[in-house]
């Protein structure tokens, strides 16, 4: 079996297989591009919210899922604690320290 790659463009890339009875499969794959944005995040750095969840999950050892009644508003400020698996972080607000997805906030840049 023969196998190749070739890039096409930044997005889409061919992957050509052929095999002993001369089949061949092509296919397009996206290649997965990082955000900007989340090049900048690391523990420690400072955040804005900019949407407010809907259901808040605590970042403790036993974690408690509930509803957003106002906790967390657009405009909060907080920090990065750690990073969780499928583009989850932990944020530290004033009212605690939350498991947030990153589209619920970017990052603040402060002018200094």
């Amino acid at each position: 079996m023969a196998l190749s790659f070739t890039p096409t463009s930044a997005k889409f890339a061919v992957l050509q297989i052929s095999t002993k009875r001369s089949h061949l499969v092509v296919m397009k794959c996206e290649l997965n591009e990082r955000n900007s944005s989340e090049k900048k995040l690391e523990i420690g750095s400072p955040i804005i919210v900019i949407e407010a969840p809907k259901l808040l999950k605590t970042a403790a050892s036993v974690p408690c899922l509930r509803a957003n009644a106002g906790l967390v508003n657009p405009g909060d400020v907080g920090r990065i604690v750690s990073r969780k698996p499928k583009d989850v972080w932990a944020v530290r607000l004033s009212i605690g320290t939350y498991l947030m997805d990153a589209k619920y906030f970017k990052p603040l840049e402060l002018d200094g």
